[in-house]
């Protein structure tokens, strides 16, 4: 029975033993960082995809439930005094024809990817090239906690001002 009791205290003392501490992990919400994902696609909406692009989150970021994901349109550059600037618009986007017909980019997501669509009341075979091919996209993956404490989503430069440290990742 000694030798079970002297058995158990060596065994308890190696298992409440402390070591190095290790490095400091990165800060939470509480500190007013927040990371999020944002991510430009440049892509066609052809026919044959039923005037769609699916982009398939990277596999090494998790999007949760309560995760926001918001998608931009870059509808021009204009040039400013400094510089070339980006007019990036929330989706859905409608744009009206003169005959009274529109289209509308939208989309719809899961936690796996986000499926970029073409809309509207009009035959999209009809519609001109400037709205199939060569569209920019960013889709940005905003943290719940993020999305709690800023009603301003629709603006993509308030978005990206509260989350300064997130990278846009340009993917082709």
């Amino acid at each position: 029975m000694k030798k079970i009791s002297y058995l158990l205290i060596v065994l308890l003392s190696l298992i409440a033993c402390e070591g190095d501490r290790g490095p400091q992990g990165p800060q939470g919400i509480d500190g007013g960082v927040i990371l999020g994902n944002v991510y430009e696609i440049n892509r066609d909406l052809l026919p044959q995809n039923n005037y769609s692009t699916v982009f398939e989150f990277p596999l090494d970021i998790e999007v949760f439930e309560s995760d926001v994901v918001l998608v931009y349109l870059l509808e021009e550059v204009v040039n400013d005094e400094g510089g070339p600037a980006s007019v990036w618009t929330p989706l859905p986007q409608s744009f009206f024809f003169d005959d009274g017909n529109q289209v509308v980019y939208t989309y719809n997501h899961t936690y796996f990817d986000v499926n970029i669509f073409l809309d509207g009341n009009v035959n999209l075979d009809t519609v001109p090239d400037e709205f199939i091919f060569n569209k920019t996209f960013r889709i940005a993956i905003i943290p719940a906690e993020f999305a709690e404490n800023n009603p301003n989503l629709n603006s993509y430069e308030s978005v990206m001002q509260t989350m300064p440290d997130a990278k846009i990742i340009k993917i082709d």
